[in-house]
């Protein structure tokens, strides 16, 4: 995909994604207004916002709207060449129904191994690898929460310090544990997540627990025997290192605080043993999102990612995709490039499992985009997806996983993988960290502070204005594409390089400023 954009300073700019679109984005700071005429005589009949879209014919009632050269929509009036086409004037298509698809039929050409990149990591004794070496403390209740931030705080304030090669400690809080339907059929989801997050390449194979005592979700059905890997200080039949905050040996509040210290100590001297070494980038596993998406995120941003996507499946790593309802919409895409039948099943799976999710609320995909995406120029979810797909590359879809699922049990070890995840910024998140994710990259377009405590985030702005403005929370700034500056591909590798430096230990923003989001687990389970 090669957008056609006009980058002469001072002049009026629009981009056109396709020669088959008869819409173009906006591209100046601040929008242009009525009567602004480009370089082809083209008069803008009203204001037009930035990154929101023009009609460049004439397009009558019932005309289909073509942006990467699928049809969004339908108009609903008489648009005059030179008008400004939002949500307010579209009708949305159906859904495309899930038989009849192409499946694995586009052969993306071989690309050549990339090979000789590294970066400093942790290799851990179940060969996975991490990069950050972070004592994590999982909770089995939302009710031992804040007892946990009270002992996480100390254990930063009076411990840490004395472990240098430990990167962080943090407190897995969730809501979930208690109150809810544990024996549902659905429960499988938080659950699998919660024990798969604890288990994250991150966090080192080092598992100690919080728990009250009279929940529901019990230590052991978090983490059943054989669940932990086996390794030389935590051998065959090792009891789960479970603080217990009702256990009769507790007399007041700090003897809770204490105890859960103690073991801490435990936990940060096996950490802090250890030492980064030279580990080739097929080991980094890569989760890419997009959150506060515009019209830009699919010109600028996701395709940088998808470039980068590209990259990274030739160095023999993992990435993984999400976002049900954001690539719904191209599911006919996503089947063509499975790279075998049984793959695109998977996703179809998947998609039809969404889908009576959503009817079970009696909503449907289109409840997924905001205010801030309309507002940025995405007039709906059809839209939405077309930009959202970018990120995933050109690659053949190798593996799918279903929510709260890790890589590792499915024994998917590298490519392109689709984790099946709500599109919710936060939950989608919490599942790729379930999944086995190492580093995230996340694009934005309206812009979110966004980080993650159990793993480094890369924050992509869409736009120039944006990544000024916000010159301390993004890492990198895709908006140079529209002004001219750089290609997608140039930012492509530069994006690729700041993954291993940041696989390094080079901190992001989010991490400088110590921003990160609360874990969100996908519960569709009732809760009681």
């Amino acid at each position: 995909m090669n957008p056609q954009v006009a980058t002469l300073s001072g002049k009026p700019l629009r981009i056109r994604m396709q020669e088959v679109d008869n819409v173009a984005i906006v591209a100046n700071d601040g929008g242009l207004p009525a009567g602004t005429v480009f370089d082809d005589g083209l008069a803008l009949r009203e204001h037009v916002p930035q990154a929101h879209k023009v009609a460049l014919v004439d397009l009558p009632a019932g005309t289909p709207v073509l942006r990467y050269g699928v049809v969004i929509g339908y108009t609903l009036k008489d648009l005059p060449a030179g008008s400004w086409v939002n949500e307010h004037l579209l009708r949305m298509p159906e859904a495309r129904e899930l038989d009849d698809l192409p499946i694995a039929t586009v052969k993306a050409p071989l690309q050549p191994a990339l090979e000789g990149y590294s970066f400093e990591g942790y290799r851990n004794a179940d060969g996975s690898v991490g990069t950050r070496n972070i004592l994590a403390i999982t909770t089995t209740v939302q009710c031992v929460a804040g007892v946990v931030e009270f002992a996480v705080k100390r254990i930063k304030d009076e411990l840490l310090s004395q472990y240098p090669n430990v990167d962080d400690v943090v407190g897995l809080e969730h809501t979930y544990g208690c109150g809810v339907a544990i024996d549902a059929p659905n429960a499988k989801f938080p659950i699998r997540t919660l024990r798969n997050i604890s288990l994250n390449p991150n966090f080192g194979g080092e598992v100690m627990v919080v728990s009250l005592g009279c929940e529901k979700l019990q230590a052991d059905r978090l983490l059943p025997p054989g669940v932990i890997p086996v390794t030389v200080e935590r051998p065959q039949d090792t009891p789960l290192d479970v603080v217990c905050l009702q256990d009769e040996a507790h007399v007041g509040f700090m003897s809770m605080i204490e105890s859960i210290m103690r073991q801490a100590r435990v936990h940060l001297e096996r950490l802090n043993a250890r030492q980064r070494e030279t580990i080739p980038a097929s080991e980094l596993v890569v989760g890419v999102q997009c959150g506060g998406s515009d019209a830009f995120s699919g010109v600028t941003a996701n395709p940088v990612v998808g470039f980068a996507t590209d990259l990274l499946v030739r160095a023999g790593a993992t990435v993984m995709f999400s976002e049900v309802t954001e690539v719904r919409d191209g599911i006919a895409q996503l089947t063509a490039r499975a790279a075998t039948p049984q793959v695109a099943e998977e996703m179809i799976r998947e998609m039809a499992w969404y889908d009576d999710y959503l009817a079970q609320g009696s909503v449907d995909r289109s409840a997924n985009t905001t205010p801030g995406n309309k507002k940025g120029g995405l007039s709906n979810i059809v839209e939405k997806a077309m930009g959202s797909i970018i990120k995933s590359g050109t690659a053949p879809i190798s593996g799918v996983i279903s929510p709260g699922e890790s890589l590792r049990e499915r024994g998917i070890k590298s490519g392109l993988v689709y984790a099946a995840t709500p599109a919710s910024d936060f939950i989608c998140g919490t599942l790729q960290l379930a999944a086995g994710m190492n580093m995230h990259v996340f694009t934005t377009g309206r812009g979110t502070p966004y980080g993650l405590a159990e793993c480094p985030v890369i924050k992509v702005a869409t736009r120039s204005d944006l990544a000024r403005r916000w010159h301390d929370l993004m890492d990198l700034n895709a908006g140079r594409i529209a002004d001219g500056e750089a290609s997608i591909e140039e930012l492509g590798w530069e994006l690729f390089r700041m993954m291993l430096d940041v696989a390094s230990g080079k901190k992001t923003w989010a991490e400088k400023w110590n921003l990160h989001n609360a874990l969100v687990l996908f519960n569709p389970a009732p809760v009681t």
